[in-house]
């Protein structure tokens, strides 16, 4: 499908050509205990209008708990030729021991929606390596979106799965039935686009390989940032900015093993006055990183909500021209686009804060984070819990 059939599948509205901010939300069980995404239906109404229906989406995390081992693989198509040549593709690479339509119900407001499917897969590929399979599903996935006309897979990962499509976040929640769904981390997303289309996979998370972002903001460093990652063989085909921010990360912390305070180095470094005053050695690292990474910075006011099965990472760009609020109460970490959304679902915080801008905030199974009094901006009404985030380069 090409760039210029899109109009069949963006909203009717027909104000394609607008300036705002999305709306972004994240919450997570560091127990891994799952529950239902009501708060974060109520945390996006809140929200409503960041959004214009333009878009919208969520991931969850651990929602099929009976497949665990399995890449669960979701696929919309925009013409009725596309679904037998993907099965086609992906029988030839994969085993599919389960196949079925998402369900979905008619949603008053949904219109030209794609047909969605998904497909649970193991490759028929004896990988020696996790990261060798991984990289092997990951070459698939891209091939099949840049190789089969009107298919495109836009979730790819193991016990989790993206919802998304055009929209307000109410009425694709109502659509793809997500409340029938649990899961341990949920992140969503409402879309005001500004320099791309609106069209169902052009929206937000972006998945791929059981990473997903969501992001409110525009990179401006797009084009250098997408010729950098596909010389190392990724294939941008979504038409929106944001893809990038997702094969970063998958290139940065799955593939080379970068913790999430290396990544923000890369995408979100210092001033170069900031490098020159510090000590000799982060210095030098910051300077390493600037020099085989440089085409990964992210240039642009921005703040992402990054998540897989075991970690959920807000951030925004160095000087925070993006708007980015995070709390903690008892085992569950929150992100938000707006303080409101999350006093509305969690009224008594244990701790609630404003990250500092380039500085990724981190929860992991087991481990909720801390403020730190000394350079967060600590919301009252909370519970400031000393430390911080303690990511190693």
């Amino acid at each position: 499908m090409e760039l210029s059939d899109l109009k069949a599948f963006s909203n009717p509205y027909r104000d394609d050509k607008v300036y705002n901010s999305c709306a972004i939300f994240g919450v997570m069980d560091v127990s891994r205990r799952c529950f239902s995404g009501d708060r974060v239906f109520a945390a996006m109404e809140n929200m409503f209008e960041r959004g214009n229906g333009l878009g919208a989406g969520f991931a969850v995390y651990g929602l099929y708990p009976e497949m665990p081992d399995h890449y669960a693989l979701h696929v919309m198509f925009t013409s009725p030729q596309g679904r037998p040549a993907t099965e086609e593709f992906l029988t030839s690479h994969f085993r599919v021991d389960r196949s079925e339509p998402i369900p979905t119900r008619k949603t008053p407001g949904i219109s030209g929606e794609p047909q969605v499917w998904r497909y649970f897969l193991k490759p028929l590929f004896d990988a020696e390596t996790v990261l060798e399979e991984e990289d092997f599903v990951v070459d698939k996935v891209l091939q099949l979106n840049t190789s089969i006309a009107d298919s495109f897979a836009f979730s790819c990962g193991k016990n989790m799965g993206v919802f998304k499509g055009v929209g307000y976040p109410e009425q694709i929640a109502h659509f793809y039935r997500l409340e029938e769904y649990q899961g341990y981390i949920w992140t969503a997303h409402s879309r005001f686009p500004t320099n791309s289309q609106a069209w169902w996979g052009g929206a937000h998370p972006f998945c791929l390989i059981n990473w997903s972002v969501v992001h409110n903001g525009e990179i401006s460093s797009y084009g250098a940032n997408r010729a950098f990652l596909e010389t190392l063989g990724y294939r941008c085909t979504l038409f929106t900015d944001t893809e990038v921010m997702a094969y970063a990360a998958d290139l940065l912390m799955r593939r080379q093993g970068f913790s999430p305070d290396a990544f923000a180095k890369v995408v979100a470094p210092p001033f170069w006055d900031e490098i020159d005053s510090m000590d000799a050695e982060q210095r030098a690292l910051h300077a390493a990183l600037r020099i085989a990474y440089g085409g990964l910075l992210m240039n642009g006011p921005f703040a992402v909500v990054i998540a897989n099965q075991d970690q959920m990472i807000a951030l925004t760009d160095r000087i925070r021209l993006r708007p980015l609020t995070v709390a903690t109460r008892d085992n569950m970490f929150y992100v938000s686009s707006e303080e409101a959304s999350i006093r509305l679902v969690v009224p008594e915080a244990d701790a609630i804060w404003t990250p500092r801008g380039g500085v990724p905030v981190v929860s992991r199974i087991g481990l909720l984070p801390k403020p730190n009094p000394d350079t967060d901006n600590v919301g009252a009404g909370a519970v400031p819990a000393r430390g911080g985030n303690t990511d190693e380069a």
